[in-house]
């Protein structure tokens, strides 16, 4: 039998321990754990080696494994490209002047040439006295072919990049007459705002329904630098970044609703909604290399030519069905109404089994004047 143990001496063994405090009963004072007069015992977290209960509970508790800490679900986010894939790919300005000048100058060298020219006798020498004219003529020339070869026309709508040995070192975004160094690589690139209409692209609905679609895209080329060398060319990339937006946008929702009308049908009908996704998911896509893109709007979405005619003949029936439907609750309104006035006003007295006739003479006819062979007539 296990020894009898006292529980004023048991209550103040089973109190938390702090990892500061000390596991030994020696530590506890002259006087025990318990305060004066409480003997100290040992402590119920320290049992003795030899206590059979603690032998045998020993593996048992060992063997429980613990539950573990539940796994955070992490959120579901459409993986995109990041917003910059090249930090240092980022456009700048390059270096430009006014053109007026470079032409003020290569005029001021070929006069300065042609003067020594005519005044002086240009011939190779030795002397360096002696050939001093020559040089001068050389150095005017040279000076007036750069000022002529870096001439350029900066349009409205337009702008140069300038590549050398295939480092981006600047755009130009000016406009008329200007002048750049004439040795790194011009290259034009359009950066007015653009609307690129797609070809019929063949995607499905959430039901699996091939569609036929077209997207109409105004876009235009913000960052030169990226859309130039950042991407082999930035105007197909576009035009599959729209296949690609509009195959997942368009797969998301049914292209009609067949049943009971709900109160807010989320269909492909409504462009609003599906215009607003795509253009989102293609500006994410599209600012990666340059690209900005203000609005993606689908023209029209239709059923592919081989499904065609079965959803139309559906549409029909779903349609047919819906009016059939509400005619008929209007049809049992009114004979209801009917019925209840007449039984009101004590015009009749009737038993179950003459209002069950008069209910359906009145259905036939109600609904005879306001059913589909009214609508024939």
């Amino acid at each position: 039998m296990r020894p009898y143990r006292d529980p004023l001496v048991l209550g103040p063994l089973f109190r938390d321990e702090g990892p500061g405090e000390s596991r030994a009963t020696t530590a506890a004072g002259p006087d025990g754990p318990g305060g004066p007069g409480v003997p100290a015992g040992p402590r119920r977290s320290d049992p003795a080696p030899g206590d059979p209960d603690t032998l045998r509970q020993a593996p048992v508790r060992a063997a429980i494994p613990r539950p573990a800490p539940p796994a955070t679900a992490a959120p579901a986010h459409p993986r995109t490209l990041p917003a910059v894939l090249d930090p240092e790919l980022t456009e700048h300005p390059a270096r430009a002047c006014s053109g007026w000048w470079a032409l003020l100058i290569a005029a001021l060298a070929a006069g300065g040439a042609a003067v020594l020219a005519r005044f002086e006798e240009l011939r190779p020498s030795a002397s360096p006295a002696e050939a001093w004219p020559l040089a001068v003529v050389a150095c005017c020339a040279l000076l007036a072919l750069a000022a002529l070869c870096g001439l350029r026309r900066g349009r409205t709508g337009q702008a140069w990049s300038l590549t050398l040995f295939g480092r981006y070192r600047g755009t130009i975004r000016r406009t008329g007459l200007i002048w750049s160094n004439p040795l790194p690589r011009h290259t034009r690139v359009d950066v007015r705002l653009r609307h690129w209409r797609s070809e019929p692209l063949c995607v499905v609905d959430s039901e699996g329904t091939a569609l036929r679609s077209v997207v109409l895209v105004v876009w235009r080329v913000r960052d030169t630098a990226r859309a130039l060398l950042a991407v082999d060319d930035h105007t197909a990339y576009l035009r599959g970044q729209v296949e690609s937006a509009t195959a997942r946008v368009l797969s998301r929702m049914p292209a009609d609703s067949f049943g009971p009308e709900p109160d807010a049908p989320e269909t492909l009908r409504d462009t609003e909604a599906v215009g607003d996704e795509l253009t989102r998911l293609l500006a994410a896509e599209c600012k990666a290399v340059g690209v900005e893109v203000f609005s993606a709007r689908p023209l029209h979405v239709e059923y592919a030519p081989e499904v065609a005619a079965a959803m139309q003949r559906r549409r029909v029936a779903s349609i047919d069905a819906r009016h059939r439907d509400s005619v008929l609750t209007s049809v049992l309104d009114a004979v209801d109404d009917t019925v209840h006035r007449m039984s009101d006003r004590g015009l009749v007295s009737l038993d179950d089994y003459e209002r069950k006739a008069l209910v359906k003479d009145l259905t036939v006819a109600f609904y005879t004047a306001r059913g589909p062979a009214a609508d024939a007539r």
